[in-house]
């Protein structure tokens, strides 16, 4: 690679210098598009520069699962491909007939630069040359890797056995060791440019049976293996990657004081925090780590606090082995305050939510996290008279299935209440509750006082639904009050749900694009 640098200097100082003028131009660009106060009208029609590049960013791992996919299934081509090969490598070195394939598989393995087939001998195995070969036992060892690794991410393991997951996706980094030198084994070889001056194939092939004539003209041919050219691809992917892990670790070490601690009905613990330098939108994340638990596990969290308040704040549920000693350690009031390090925080769907006109909000147990930002949000732009707020309408849907998860957010919404009411903007905010799990008598009670001015589940004036939401006629409804308005819908929840809603936008959109249009979002971590 060194000599390869010194030779080709200038081509690589060209190419460094253009893509970094282009890198150059389209950041200036970018920028100047995104501050001018001469493009602000432009941007009223197109939107922020940066929202249409964070749409495109947020499908981050919708990216990373495709190229997962494609990078598995060009891994079993090449397997079945190297498979093929070794089954004629293996047929040619048996083989008495006197042909070409036969000749080029007995030339000598005991001169560097002479061997065509890497099967030395009749009697070598192709089991032997696969786990004996740099090729062959560093591909090995990357697709082995490479099973553990999409095995152990699959949406149970990740959801069940999150630690599972964690670390053995961590065998990437000896996925790209092993990639990098899987080349340098040179199983696929050609001829040097030295033994093609003695053997030119347009003019010795034919004559391969007089190569050992001393006065042939035809001398036998003698091989290479061809550089590896895998680093190549990896090159740029790795720097990027440490330089990214670099950052994140910096970030990561600034000090985090942690200045409330809540503990909420049905194990969920509500942290407050405060950080030099923190800035957040709504619906954001961020990763987290105790290293009093684990010293390499992070976890991610949606931000439940808005970007108007002075601390930053998560709500944990118990849902794991980690989760569930991060609640025990600050259960344990005679203990000092666990330590806690942030990373992030990071973009989703969530931050568009008031580039649009009416917004469809849609959480599942703690799927409510990120709107729970959105709506802390909306009551300070009421309380402060923000007049540039686009969003006209919200419609909020809260599913759950056991009555204590309501507890977590009821001063939220009952403060929402309150505000809107004051406001005058009573119908700005929608909002229903729905409980998927209850019993007979609870039911009945709920039945019995459903005339009162409360719910008597939260205290809200809102009523509590039982069951589950017939997204139909939320969908028809919404459409029928917003006949021309652009709807953004939001999702924090399970892959069923998804589908479902996913499926609700296509069908309630109207084929005119001036009326009615649904725009599907979904959270992914």
């Amino acid at each position: 690679m060194g000599n390869w640098i010194v030779n080709n200097w200038f081509s690589v100082l060209f190419l460094v210098a253009w893509l970094g003028l282009n890198v150059f131009l389209f950041v200036h660009a970018f920028l100047s598009f995104e501050k001018a106060n001469k493009y602000y009208y432009t941007r009223q029609i197109l939107g922020f520069c940066r929202s249409t590049l964070r749409k495109q960013l947020d499908h981050n791992l919708t990216f990373h699962k495709l190229l997962a996919y494609m990078i598995c299934l060009h891994t079993a081509i090449h397997i079945i491909a190297h498979l093929f090969n070794f089954e004629r490598y293996s047929r040619s070195r048996q083989a008495t007939d006197g042909s070409l394939a036969s000749v080029l598989s007995n030339l000598s393995h005991q001169e560097k630069d002479s061997w065509l087939n890497p099967i030395q001998s009749p009697n070598t195995t192709v089991e032997y040359v696969t786990f004996t070969s740099i090729a062959g036992l560093t591909g090995v060892i990357i697709t082995i890797a490479l099973v553990l690794m999409v095995t152990s991410a699959m949406e149970f393991i990740r959801r069940s056995y999150f630690e599972v997951f964690w670390y053995t996706h961590h065998i990437f980094i000896i996925y790209f060791i092993g990639l990098g030198i899987h080349g340098l084994g040179g199983i696929v070889r050609g001829q040097t440019e030295k033994s093609m001056d003695k053997n030119h194939p347009h003019k010795c092939a034919e004559f391969y049976e007089k190569w050992d004539d001393p006065d042939s003209h035809c001398k036998p041919p003698q091989f290479e293996g061809l550089p590896p050219e895998s680093w190549k691809w990896i090159l740029a992917p790795v720097i990027l990657y440490i330089f990214e892990r670099i950052l994140r670790f910096f970030r990561s070490q600034q000090k985090v004081v942690i200045t409330k601690v809540v503990m909420h009905p049905s194990k969920v613990l509500e942290l407050q925090m405060h950080k030099h330098g923190f800035s957040m939108e709504v619906g954001q994340y961020i990763f987290v780590n105790c290293p009093s638990i684990s010293y390499l596990e992070w976890h991610p969290f949606t931000l439940t606090s808005a970007p108007e308040e002075d601390f930053f704040s998560i709500h944990i549920r118990a849902a794991g082995d980690w989760t569930e000693n991060l609640i025990r350690a600050f259960e344990q009031q005679h203990s000092p305050v666990p330590r806690i390090e942030v990373d992030g925080p990071f973009g989703t769907v969530s931050e568009d939510v008031f580039q649009y006109e009416v917004a469809v909000l849609v959480g599942a147990g703690i799927g409510v996290t990120p709107f729970a930002s959105i709506l802390k949000s909306i009551w300070y732009k009421f309380r402060n008279a923000d007049h540039n707020l686009k969003t006209q309408t919200i419609y909020f849907y809260w599913i759950c299935r056991e009555t204590g998860a309501f507890a977590w957010f009821n001063d939220l919404l009952a403060s929402l209440e309150q505000e809107m009411e004051e406001s005058g903007k009573v119908g700005f905010l929608n909002y229903r509750l729905f409980l998927t799990g209850w019993d007979r008598n609870f039911a009945g009670h709920a039945a019995l006082n459903f005339d009162k001015a409360t719910d008597i589940l939260t205290g809200l004036k809102q009523k509590t639904f039982f069951g589950r939401p017939m997204w139909g006629n939320e969908f028809s409804t919404i459409a029928t009050t917003h006949p021309k308005s652009v709807v953004g819908v939001f999702l924090c929840g399970p892959q069923t749900l998804a589908k479902s809603l996913r499926r609700c936008c296509h069908q309630y959109s109207s084929l005119d694009p001036r009326k009615v249009q649904f725009y599907f979002n979904k959270e992914n971590f």
